[in-house]
């Protein structure tokens, strides 16, 4: 990424502002408390106000979230020549990429994606009719010889702590802890690692342009130098969350708005990048299994309180937003809004 290429330009209405607002609200929860229903409590709050907040004394350990940090700047380290060996394609989406685009527009970082299921099944093509799965298998690199270990241990860990946060959201919802479980077994789930270079124009590149997440979860750790920030719901401003030493960052999903029949809404959010120093992150995107049909739960509709989406396979609507990240298509990327019921139809 030495000259800047036009294609990491945004557009002028979305352009960083270089001065910050810090996030003082997202709010910050302490998951060993014992008082469950407080827990529960501010985990509502937060995914109604919010879509985001910040947990500590997760559980996962804090020596293996440094080992797999510090694995994953070793990778990134290396020759471009050398992490191209294992460079992911619209065949094989795991592995090595520098040139994804988000809203069409290239963001200014590099990415290293594997699944926590291996092989992941996933659908053949976003053709509805297409029946055919295929089998993505993860790629692994030859250097840090360590990393897959280590990348295989901390996905266990992730996925631990992701399904005691949707039970916890599920309790939130009025519904019972496992009431998601089920949709998770031969999860789509992957872990990426991140690595955000500086950036020479920091007003007019994003590390990720501003998206919402399509599967149900995402956890993320970040380290100290930050970058992301939030749409704030109440005036739409763009707030930085601050790094919290050791924390997860969460936010629902566009899953999650469908299930909870926009009880809880997912919220637009981009990562900034730095002039000086660069950036590293790891996020976990819990997903359901590929054949996963969402829709709005029959425990949260009713006559009054009516279903607002129709339901869509996910792993269809995966496969044809997978599309967009290696190049630019004609058309916005699909959303969950396509879905929406309109008033006519009710």
């Amino acid at each position: 990424m030495g000259e800047v290429d036009p294609s990491f330009i945004q557009a002028i209405e979305h352009r960083p502002k270089l001065t910050v607002t810090e996030a003082q609200g997202i709010p910050l929860i302490d998951l060993s408390i014992s008082d469950t229903q407080l827990v529960v409590s501010q985990i509502a709050e937060a995914c109604k106000n919010w879509g985001f907040f910040q947990v500590i004394n997760h559980g996962v350990p804090l020596q293996l979230q440094e080992k797999v940090f510090l694995a994953s700047k070793s990778f990134f380290s290396q020759s471009k020549e050398e992490k191209q060996r294992i460079r992911r394609d619209e065949f094989n989406p795991l592995g090595y990429y520098d040139t994804e685009h988000t809203k069409n527009v290239r963001d200014w970082k590099e990415v290293f994606d594997f699944t926590v299921e291996n092989p992941m099944v996933m659908p053949a093509s976003p053709d509805p009719q297409d029946k055919d799965v295929e089998k993505f298998i993860n790629q692994w690199p030859r250097n840090p010889n360590y990393l897959r270990e280590l990348c295989e241990e901390y996905a266990k860990e992730v996925e631990k702590l992701s399904f005691k946060i949707m039970g916890l959201i599920a309790l939130s919802l009025g519904l019972s802890a496992n009431r998601f479980d089920e949709f998770f077994k031969d999860s789509t789930s992957f872990i990426r690692l991140n690595y955000y270079p500086p950036c020479p124009i920091p007003d007019l590149a994003l590390g990720v342009g501003r998206h919402k997440d399509a599967g149900a979860l995402t956890v993320l750790y970040q380290d100290d130098v930050g970058g992301l920030e939030v749409k704030r719901k109440t005036d739409g401003e763009w707030i930085r969350v601050k790094p919290t030493p050791n924390a997860y960052i969460i936010n629902v999903g566009d899953i999650i708005q469908v299930w909870s029949n926009d009880r809880y809404e997912s919220v637009e959010h981009r990562v900034m990048v730095n002039s000086e120093r660069e950036r590293f992150s790891i996020p976990f995107f819990f997903n359901p299994s590929h054949s996963t049909m969402v829709k709005p739960l029959v425990e949260l509709t009713n006559d009054e309180n009516p279903a607002n989406y129709k339901e869509y396979n996910w792993g269809k609507f995966f496969a044809t937003r997978k599309l967009s990240n290696f190049k630019k298509l004609a058309v916005e990327n699909i959303q969950i809004n396509h879905y929406k019921v309109c008033i006519a139809e009710e």
